[in-house]
């Protein structure tokens, strides 16, 4: 009988902080620095602050340096850090990754609305990104969500795309629901 594999010990981290030119390499390098791999991250500016998820793989004794050296990393790069340990996720079922598009006029509501018909339907939001623009020529405030949702295998997706596209339109949301790409 063999034995299963030893689940990775992962560390998890979010920062936000004051934006600032060369933070990225400061912040990457005490990663690389503890030992340390960075597995997947998400960056971006929003407004004037700068904000991370980053989610970072190594050795336990590794993985410990860097939690130590956290707290201090934050204080010298003004970032606002927090921490966590986590695994790999363990799916129990095959989850479809569909990508979700979708254009309006800004209005309060638009993601919740979103998030509600998933959420309905027992589908995951796996990654969420909006933005706000002016429409050309008019300069009307128009609002774009781009998101990826894992679906569960035994959903017929058919159905699933004629009743998102029916409930964006009795909001009056253009809306795009294709396979992800990889």
């Amino acid at each position: 009988m063999s034995t299963p594999p030893n689940p990775r010990d992962l560390l998890a981290i979010t920062a936000t902080g004051e934006d600032q030119v060369g933070l990225v390499q400061r912040f990457t390098s005490r990663i690389v620095d503890s030992g340390c791999n960075i597995e997947e991250s998400r960056m971006a500016l929003l407004g004037g602050h700068f904000a991370l998820i980053m989610l970072v793989s190594g050795r336990w004794d590794a993985l410990t340096k860097l939690e130590d050296r956290l707290a201090s990393v934050g204080a010298e790069l003004g970032l606002t850090i927090v921490q966590k340990r986590t695994r790999d996720l363990d799916r129990k079922h095959a989850l479809v990754p569909y990508s979700i598009n979708v254009v309006a006029m800004d209005h309060p509501g638009i993601v919740h609305n979103l998030a509600n018909f998933f959420a309905q339907r027992d589908i995951n939001i796996e990654e969420l990104a909006t933005d706000t623009y002016p429409a050309p020529h008019t300069g009307t405030p128009m609002f774009s969500v781009n998101m990826t949702v894992g679906i569960p295998g035994d959903t017929h997706i058919p159905t699933l795309r004629g009743d998102f596209l029916d409930y964006c339109d009795s909001l009056n949301l253009d809306a795009i629901f294709e396979p992800a790409r990889a």
